[in-house]
């Protein structure tokens, strides 16, 4: 259970900060099912590279898997709310 909660914390702050982020820009491309998705996905992806890149001493535990599943929760809705608008 210990290993899975890193990727559930990366999981929820980054379909928190898809929508967060879609809603902020007004991106109706997408419906709130693909943001929170695409979110999710970048929320992963976001917490493990900060992970990689922080390094043991400077971002560990979950605060830090929270921010950096904020932040690429963010980052791939976006992309993924522009390409689908780019795409109508």
């Amino acid at each position: 259970m210990e290993a899975l909660l890193p990727i559930i914390t990366q999981a929820i702050a980054g379909a928190v900060g898809g929508n967060v982020a879609s809603g902020a820009l007004k991106q109706v491309a997408i419906n709130t099912v693909a943001r929170t998705i695409a979110g999710a996905i970048g929320g992963i992806g976001g917490g493990m590279l900060l992970s990689m890149v922080g390094g043991e001493a400077a971002m560990t535990g979950l605060i830090a898997d929270g921010i950096g599943g904020l932040i690429g929760g963010g980052i791939l809705s976006t992309i993924v709310g522009a390409v689908a608008a780019r795409a109508r």
